[in-house]
């Protein structure tokens, strides 16, 4: 019986020969029939790769073989089988790109001077003693489907928006509140976190695990509201039968949850979609509104 599964993951680790890790991880991930996107930089190593259960299983623990990934954190996902078009396996400067390679600093345990970690009930803990801000470390159509109650979500279109918002000033007067950083993963808000801190925020802390992980724990029976984006081919997953929708459809309104991509193909815009209004021209619909 065929049974797809994702995987999640990454860590931050000095990497003496990324392009080594790279050919090594492009030979493995074709061996076992698994497509998705890896990323490796000098800092360590992010990728989302599906396939069938039995092949995710062997790459995890060959992964694991090599010591610097020893402690990758694996995140796993039910999959269909088509979530991913290829395999990409590239080497880059930064793991996430900030556009600010020469601030990160990593060694062995991983980022220096990243915010403060969460664990999902930890979290809880923090917000039952203070009153925190929640911060979307993600991009801002991400936050159209699904965030945690609240929170601030900054108008970005990618993660290199966010070192110029944040050095003009726009969050200036969040630096002496309690900050919490959110996103998919945990690896945005890894590196999020420690551009914050440096530009004089006092308490940042990091989701451990991110919206992932805090779902696991907590599905819809927390402060998660909505369907959580993905990049691949589902485009949203729910954490249980009780998700809110908080999405509109950009053409008429709707509530939804749908996420689609810009139809012209030179355009990267995603927008949220009924099911009526999917097979639209959706460029064309999102210039007209």
């Amino acid at each position: 019986m065929s049974v797809p599964k994702i995987l999640l993951f990454y860590i931050f680790t000095p990497l003496a020969d990324p392009d080594a890790v790279r050919l090594w991880q492009r030979d493995l991930c074709e061996s076992l029939g698994l497509k998705g996107r890896i990323l490796i930089s000098k800092d360590g190593i992010n990728g989302t790769v599906g396939g069938e259960l039995k092949d995710v299983k062997k790459y995890v623990r060959k992964t694991r073989q090599y010591p610097a990934f020893k402690a990758v954190d694996f995140k796993w996902g039910e999959g269909r089988g088509d979530d991913f078009p290829r395999l990409s396996v590239k080497v880059r400067d930064e793991l996430v790109s900030f556009g600010a390679p020469g601030e990160l600093k990593v060694d062995k345990r991983g980022v220096k001077g990243g915010g403060a970690r969460l664990t999902p009930e930890q979290l809880h803990e923090l917000v039952a003693e203070k009153q925190v801000t929640f911060f979307d470390g993600r991009n801002s159509f991400e936050a159209e489907i699904g965030r945690f109650r609240d929170a601030v979500v900054p108008d970005v279109d990618n993660t290199r928006d966010f070192v110029a918002e944040l050095d003009r000033g726009a969050y200036d007067h969040l630096k002496n509140e309690p900050v919490v950083t959110y996103c998919t993963g945990g690896i945005r808000c890894e590196v999020l976190s420690s551009l914050m801190i440096n530009r004089g925020f006092r308490e940042v802390y990091q989701l451990e695990g991110g919206i992932v992980k805090y779902g696991e724990t907590f599905a819809d029976k927390g402060l998660w509201e909505g369907s959580l984006y993905v990049f691949d081919e589902r485009k949203a997953i729910e954490f249980s039968d009780q998700a809110a929708v908080i999405g509109s459809c950009y053409v008429c309104g709707a509530a939804t949850s749908r996420m689609e991509n810009c139809g012209d193909l030179a355009c990267r815009t995603q927008l949220v979609v009924c099911d009526d209004h999917a097979d639209a021209t959706i460029c064309t619909l999102h210039a007209a509104v």
